[in-house]
């Protein structure tokens, strides 16, 4: 569970450290006091997106840490093994954005990436938004909501894969039989083109060694005379050679060294440069026997050389691939002359793939089935409790017209509501009343939350639009919620708030230049006057103090 949240520089915050317990904990406040920034804030340590916008003006970053008690959270541990972090029963979570909008993420002290640390935070907490009920009419987020209560995840990727795998199939197809329905034309130019350079045979590096060849023969007249100049200078020479100058003061060098040895090792290497020198005439010697003037060689060199240069240039390519170009030709001959082989092996092959798809998305559909039944019957008592008596939903799960199939499968999901007895069921997104709707997204919210094995689950405003009897309902919903999980809500209904087992109390002070937010554990004397205040009037009195500790005492009691 969260076991406690630090926020610096954050929006209006200045500092704030917030010890956190089990059961149900709300937050109160007056409004504007940034109650929901604090939940902004732990959204941000998960793995939330940010900008700049975030840091406090005048700081130089926004920092927020979480801490979790993961005591008996097999996955979250799974996650840390796998990644190699050092965890006991302790996990912190350290977000930095910096004014320049550089964000940083740590998992205990180790540096990790955004979606690795929500991958992390979807073991540890799950946050409602107070704006959930303005997306439940999207039949996208419907489908979605659906696919979440009957954890479907690993039946969504097997259909995803599956019909990614089927389009590939189709793409692959529909290309081949565009090349096919131009085969006759484009084999009979294939063929003159292969004909033409498999005739020519080029050879994987000929060209580059025939350059090499031209550039010897061109040249061997002076290529001659350099290496007969060097001969005769090393070795050749009846004047002056290096092999008898540095034969002499090796002979020298031998004598002296009887007489010191400190010059042994330099008669030595005079003795080396000599054999280097006798080797070196020797290879040029060599070279000299193989020189030989051959126009007629340079001839074909250059032909040749010119044949590689103009068929690169009609064949667009350089000519050193030209191999490479009719090996490619050759594959595509191949491919054009069992055009019709291939097309049906690929036919066959799209066709095994839809297969495979349309009986993935088939479970997946009868799963949904499955949920949508179970949510009509959960959900529509939860309506019936929240005050819309004779009030139903209808989740109907349909196949999609024109057999628009997608990755999430064959389904359109969509959510029809009656509030009222002998009311027909419409879609949800027509329902008037705003209230209504927050009720109705309460209630499969609630239902949600209870099938989730997340330890720590946040409200955020989710009882916008209830009141009096209703709000008292919602609050025991969260407390029981509350029994076995860490629950934090922040509402403004006074109903909610009487049945926390904790209550933190957000207040805003300015001092007419800066403005902060603070929060503060209540005491039950404080408690009572904070329920108190939220019960209303500008004056509080003994009366609705009274009221506020009986509301208290009565939610103690059902306990």
């Amino acid at each position: 569970m969260l076991t406690h949240l630090q926020v610096a520089n954050f929006a209006v915050i200045d500092r704030v450290d917030v010890e956190l317990d089990q059961g149900l904990t709300v937050l109160t406040g007056e409004t504007g006091a940034g109650k929901s920034i604090l939940v902004d804030a732990l959204g941000l340590a998960l793995g939330d997106r940010a900008d700049s916008s975030v840091v406090r003006k005048g700081a130089k970053s926004a920092e927020i840490v979480a801490g979790f008690d993961i005591t008996g959270n097999t996955r979250a541990r799974d996650w840390l093994q796998d990644q190699a972090i050092d965890c006991d029963e302790d996990l912190v979570l350290r977000r930095s954005i910096s004014a320049e909008g550089r964000s940083r993420a740590f998992v205990n002290g180790i540096n990790v990436s955004l979606q690795s640390l929500r991958t992390l935070a979807e073991q540890l907490v799950e946050i409602h938004g107070q704006h959930a009920h303005q997306t439940l009419g999207r039949p996208a987020a419907q489908r979605e909501l659906v696919d979440s209560v009957g954890k479907h995840e690993a039946a969504l990727r097997e259909t995803a894969l599956s019909f990614a795998a089927w389009q590939s199939a189709i793409a692959e197809l529909e290309s081949t039989q565009s090349a096919a329905d131009d085969r006759a034309s484009r084999l009979d130019l294939l063929r003159y083109q292969f004909d033409e350079l498999g005739a020519f045979a080029p050879q994987p590096g000929e060209y580059e060694a025939l350059n090499e060849q031209f550039q010897r023969l061109r040249n061997v007249d002076r290529l001659g005379q350099g290496a007969q100049a060097a001969l005769d200078a090393i070795y050749e020479s009846d004047e002056v050679a290096a092999q008898s100058l540095v034969a002499n003061a090796c002979r020298n060098m031998s004598e002296l060294s009887s007489l010191d040895p400190g010059l042994e090792k330099t008669a030595a290497l005079l003795e080396q440069a000599e054999i280097q020198i006798r080797e070196a005439a020797d290879a040029l010697r060599t070279y000299l026997g193989t020189l030989e003037i051959d126009p007629r060689r340079l001839t074909e060199v250059e032909e040749r050389i010119f044949g590689f240069r103009e068929l690169a240039r009609k064949h667009r390519t350089d000519p050193e691939t030209l191999h490479a170009q009719l090996a490619e030709m050759e594959s595509q001959l191949e491919d054009l002359e069992h055009a019709d082989e291939k097309l049906a092996a690929l036919g066959e092959k799209a066709a095994k793939l839809e297969r495979s798809y349309l009986k993935a998305a088939g479970a997946l559909s009868v799963k949904r089935r499955k949920v949508a039944r179970q949510l009509n019957d959960s959900v529509g008592a939860w309506m019936n409790k929240l005050g819309m008596i004779g009030g139903r939903l209808d989740v109907r799960i349909s196949e999609r017209p024109g057999g628009a199939y997608g990755p999430s499968g064959l389904d359109k999901v969509e959510f029809l509501v009656a509030t009222n007895p002998g009311q027909p069921p419409q879609p949800i997104s027509r329902i008037a009343s705003g209230g209504e709707l927050s009720r109705i997204a309460l209630a499969i919210r609630v239902i949600a939350a209870e099938g989730t094995v997340v330890p720590s689950l946040v409200f955020d405003e989710v009882d916008t639009g209830v009141g009096g009897g209703v709000a008292e309902i919602v609050g025991r919903c969260l407390r029981q919620l509350g029994t076995n999980r860490q629950v934090l809500c922040v509402t403004h209904l006074p109903q909610v708030a009487s049945q926390a087992d904790a209550h933190l109390r957000v207040n805003k002070v300015t001092d007419g230049k800066a403005t902060r937010t603070g929060i503060h554990r209540l005491d039950r004397r404080e408690t009572v006057e904070e329920i108190a205040r939220m019960l209303g009037g500008v004056e509080i009195t003994e009366t609705t103090r009274e009221h506020a500790r009986e509301m208290m005492d009565r939610a103690r009691e059902r306990a």
